[in-house]
C-alpha cells in the first residue's frame, strides 16, 4: 500500500540537537451498499469497511543511533457512511467501553523502542491471540464475509485489542521464526474481588519458510467468577500455504469463559485467495458454536471478488450465507432470522488506500 511520507527536520527546539525523523500519514476509505435477508426481516443500508476497515493513522520513527529506534503509531477507525469514529475501551472490561462516537485512536495508540534484539511496545494494540483470526481470513475480518470465528467470538472485549498493554516482539532474521508476548492490565483498585479484572497475558509463536506459514497463539484474561463472567481463555492455530497464485488458509479456535458453569466455543475456517490478473477471488467456509443450552452453532459460506483499478483503488463484491442450528439466530447485515433458519447478505463497494 502506497502511503504519503512527510520528512520532518526538527532543529533548535528547547536547545536540543535535531535528530533524523520521519512521519507517515496513511489510511483506508471504504464505502459500500449492503443488504441482509433473514426469515423475519430484511434490511438495506449504506455502510463502511466491507473490504477493509475504514481508518486513518499517523506513525513515525526516529533513529536514536547505535541501531536503536523510537517509534509511535496512532490509528483511528472512521465510519464512511456517517463520519463517526469508533469508541475505545479504557480498562479491558465492559465498564470501560466508550459510549460516544467521537474520533478516538481505538484501533492503535502505541510507543515503542526497537533494535536488533526486537521491539518493546506500549499502549493499545491487537492482542497476540487475535492474529490467527485475521491473518487466515481472506476477508480480513471485514464485511459480511468475515470469519464466523471472529463474528461470533465469546472472547469478550479483549478478543481483538487490549489497552494498558506492554509487549515484546521478536526481531526479524531468526530463520523464519517470529513471535510476540504481551501483558495488559485492568488497573482496578486492589483488595476487591474484581481487582484483577481486565488483566491478562497473551503470546504467539510462528514459523514461516517459503510457501508455509504456521502459528500458534494463546491468551487468558482474568475476571471474577460469576454465573455470567469469569476468566476468558483463547487458544488457536493458523496456517497458510502458497501454491502459485493461490493462498490457502486454515484455522482452528477454542475459546472458554470460565464462569460458574464454563461456556466453551469451538470454531474453524478453511479458505483461500486466488489472484487472477488484476483481481482476487476469495472463498471461505467457517463455523463457530458453543456448549450453551441447545449447543447453538453457526456455519458461514462466503465468496467475494476484488477488482483492483490501481495499486490503491478497488471495487469489490461479497456474498455470504449463514446456516443456524441448535437454536442460533445469527443474521447478516441487519437482517433478522428465527432460530435454526438461514440468512444471507451481500456487500458492494469501493475501497481506496492512501
Amino acid at each position: 500500500m502506497k502511503r504519503t511520507s512527510i520528512a520532518l527536520a526538527l532543529a533548535g527546539m528547547a536547545g536540543c540537537a535535531a535528530a533524523q525523523s520521519s512521519v507517515t500519514l496513511y489510511g483506508v476509505a471504504d464505502a459500500m451498499f449492503s443488504r441482509g435477508t433473514g426469515s423475519l426481516t430484511s434490511s438495506s443500508s449504506m455502510g463502511s469497511g466491507g473490504n477493509m476497515t475504514s481508518r486513518w493513522g499517523i506513525r513515525g520513527v526516529e533513529d536514536l543511533g547505535g541501531g536503536l529506534n523510537a517509534g509511535f503509531n496512532f490509528e483511528a477507525q472512521v465510519f464512511m457512511n456517517t463520519g463517526a469514529g469508533q469508541p475505545t475501551n479504557t480498562n479491558n472490561q465492559p465498564s470501560g467501553a466508550g459510549t460516544g462516537d467521537g474520533m478516538t485512536f481505538a484501533r492503535r495508540s502505541t510507543l515503542s523502542l526497537s533494535n536488533s534484539w526486537g521491539e518493546i511496545r506500549a499502549g493499545r494494540d491487537f492482542t497476540a491471540h487475535y492474529r490467527n483470526r485475521v491473518e487466515v481470513d481472506p476477508f480480513g475480518n471485514a464485511g459480511v464475509g468475515a470469519s464466523q470465528a471472529f463474528a461470533g467470538s465469546i472472547g469478550g472485549v479483549v478478543s481483538t485489542r487490549a489497552s494498558n498493554m506492554i509487549g515484546y516482539f521478536l526481531p526479524a532474521g531468526l530463520n523464519g521464526w517470529y513471535g510476540q508476548a504481551q501483558y495488559y492490565a485492568g488497573e482496578n483498585p486492589g483488595g476487591t474481588p474484581t481487582a484483577n479484572d481486565g488483566t491478562g497475558i497473551t503470546a504467539r509463536i510462528g514459523y514461516q519458510n517459503g510457501p508455509l506459514n504456521l502459528s500458534f497463539a494463546s491468551g487468558r484474561t482474568q475476571y471474577a467468577t460469576t454465573t455470567t463472567a469469569g476468566d476468558i481463555e483463547s487458544t488457536n492455530l493458523g496456517i497458510q500455504y502458497q501454491i502459485g497464485s493461490v493462498n490457502l488458509m486454515g484455522g482452528v479456535y477454542r475459546d472458554t469463559a470460565h464462569r460458574t458453569k464454563a461456556l466453551k466455543a469451538d470454531g474453524w475456517i478453511l479458505a483461500g485467495v486466488w489472484t487472477v490478473g488484476v483481481g482476487n477471488i476469495k472463498l471461505a467456509l467457517s463455523e463457530y458454536g458453543t456448549n450453551a443450552t441447545g449447543n447453538p452453532n453457526v456455519r458461514k459460506f462466503a465468496a467475494g471478488y476484488v477488482h483492483n483499478l490501481s495499486k490503491r483503488t478497488a471495487v469489490y463484491g461479497t456474498f455470504a450465507r449463514v446456516s443456524n442450528s441448535g437454536g442460533a439466530t445469527t443474521a447478516l447485515n441487519k437482517g433478522t432470522t428465527a432460530a435454526n433458519m438461514s440468512s444471507s447478505g451481500f456487500d458492494i463497494g469501493v475501497r481506496h488506500q492512501f
